[in-house]
């Protein structure tokens, strides 16, 4: 009797310790809903910048493409027409339910329709997407069964109860898991990296100069230092699943590891929104007793400081008066709506966490049963991660059950990756650019990519400005890959040859497509005159009816 009281004593003490860990505060899903809403209005500003370009007809990924490229069945309203006023059209309407979900105005509804618009726009050009996307989509599907409205939002001026101070229960554990499988399983394919155990990974990431940017080339000078920052971020990353077993003050001097990553990242490395994604994830990871004391240091200074008196005057007199516009809007829950109906959404919210979980285990014990044998019965032939690569595609794309989940899975964009390998498992130790060398009808040769005559070294010597934007470099890193195996470069060298021809005035003939590689060692990260160069071509275009020919570049 004496052990089985013990035994039941150590399961409420193990329940009480995870409900704990995993609660989360409303304040802190009210700034991570924020963050969202935000998120998704910069990047509809920053992919407007190339909207002719990367989502029209009249650009490089026209619907066929983009259809092809995608998964089968991919959910796109962006799909729904070619017209390009009826695209322009959804970037705006889109940007008004991220205002709707901004404000916290019927939310649930909110955050949904912006989940299918995030996944439409990602499916209406594959081809400059990014980890950062997929952070952001599957962060996106978890938020919809956690209560984004419950404090700072519309929604909470018109609910007639107290909002809760923290919620805690199985979504809040699959959205925190999320960021925590995201950190632990890039560990686990970094950790078969000696270049990551032994820490010069972060040298080497800083010493691209395609990547590098703001503080990126003052940093990189501090080798050491590098050194040093490279491993403590791989151990962070095996350990990543500390961020779930701790909670309160106890978590805070691991999440604030995890945040100055992120920042240093986002001053350093041109990655796209991957930072900012990230650091909006950790918010959620920011409990009630330290919101609590964050609050009463606020306020305490702010009575201290006039000047800081005068803003909290202004924040509450803004606060008084979006209540007051609040209150004005209609319910979001209309009067009508009985406790049947209430008690019905509560039951398909519950049945349909319940479907993801029984899923998520069926198809994570059959992976790791086709793993398990496929390791067993490894004789040495060929590398063992290649072994297991192959195994999980192929049980995901053959074995009964798992494919159709991942069939609807990819579909709609929420397709988890087995491992996230961000820089993993090895960190890229070559700068790139790009040479378009091309001839003109009068026989002159010029770089159709920077609009120079024709060079093969360097367009500038910081190669991040070769790319107007950052997804423009993921695209071209698509187009590379992609080669003569699908369209990606025959539609991109027929737009530049009509481009050349509609901005100078004279046709172009031939276009040959050639990636630049510069071998960075820590000898010249700062002297790329010294790298080792080779010049590979990927694709070759003959420009109207002419045949392609090839350029060769220099010895």
């Amino acid at each position: 009797m004496r052990s089985r009281s013990r035994l039941h004593a150590g399961a409420r003490r193990a329940r009480r310790h995870l409900h704990r860990c995993v609660r989360i505060d409303a304040r802190a899903l009210a700034m991570f809903r924020v963050s969202l809403a935000l998120l998704i209005l910069a990047d509809l500003l920053l992919r407007s910048r190339n909207f002719t370009f990367f989502y029209t007809e009249h650009g490089v990924v026209p619907r066929s493409l983009a259809r092809e490229l995608s998964a089968d069945y991919a959910f796109s309203f962006y799909h729904l027409s070619t017209n390009t006023t009826v695209i322009a059209a959804l970037f705006v309407i889109q940007a008004l339910f991220a205002i709707q979900l901004l404000v916290g105005y019927r939310t649930t509804f909110a955050t949904v329709v912006s989940f299918l618009f995030v996944v439409s726009l990602d499916h209406h050009n594959p081809l400059v997407l990014s980890y950062a996307d997929v952070l952001f989509r599957l962060l996106m599907f978890w938020a919809i069964f956690v209560p984004l409205g419950e404090r700072w939002s519309v929604d909470a001026v018109h609910r007639r109860r107290e909002p809760r101070t923290a919620v805690a229960g199985i979504a809040t554990a699959f959205i925190l898991g999320q960021m925590v499988y995201m950190y632990v399983t890039n560990g686990i394919i970094k950790s078969v990296s000696s270049t990551w155990r032994s820490g010069n990974a972060a040298p080497r990431v800083l010493g691209l100069d395609e990547m590098t940017f703001l503080l990126g080339d003052t940093v990189r000078q501090f080798q050491t230092f590098l050194e040093f920052g490279g491993l403590l971020w791989y151990v962070m990353m095996v350990c990543g699943w500390v961020l779930l077993v701790t909670y309160g003050w106890y978590r805070i001097p691991f999440l604030l590891l995890y945040i100055g990553g992120h920042l240093s990242f986002a001053l350093t490395v041109r990655i796209g929104a991957f930072a900012y994604v990230a650091l909006a994830g950790l918010l959620l990871f920011v409990q009630t007793p330290v919101l609590d004391t964050l609050e009463h240091w606020l306020r305490r200074a702010g009575e201290r400081s006039p000047s800081l008196q005068s803003l909290a005057r202004h924040l509450e007199s803004m606060r008084h008066r979006l209540r007051s516009v609040g209150a004005r809007l209609p319910p979001p829950h209309p009067r009508w709506t009985t406790d049947r109906v209430r008690r019905a959404r509560a039951r398909i919210h519950g049945a349909t966490l319940r479907l993801i979980i029984v899923t998520i285990v069926f198809v994570g014990v059959v992976l790791v049963a086709q793993t398990a044998g496929a390791v067993a019965d490894h004789d040495g032939s060929e590398p063992l991660e290649e072994v297991i690569d192959r195994t999980v595609s192929e049980t995901l794309e053959e074995t009964t059950g798992v494919k159709q989940v991942n069939t609807v899975a990819s579909a709609m964009a929420i397709d988890q990756p087995v491992g996230w390998g961000v820089f993993a498992p090895n960190p890229r130790t070559t700068d790139r650019y790009y040479v378009f060398s091309a001839t003109t009808e009068s026989g002159e040769y010029v770089d159709v990519y920077s609009d120079r005559p024709l060079a093969y070294d360097r367009p500038f010597n910081e190669l991040q400005r070769q790319y107007g934007t950052y997804r423009e470099r993921f695209y071209m890193n698509s187009v590379r890959r992609g080669g003569s195996s699908t369209d990606t470069a025959a539609i991109l060298a027929e737009y530049r040859c009509a481009e050349w021809e509609a901005t100078h005035g004279e046709r172009l003939t031939h276009l040959n497509m050639y990636v630049v590689s510069e071998e960075v060692t820590r000898a010249t990260v700062d002297s790329p005159e010294d790298r080792d160069r080779s010049y590979r071509l990927f694709y070759r275009h003959g420009c109207g009816d002419n045949e392609p020919m090839t350029f060769e570049p220099p010895e």
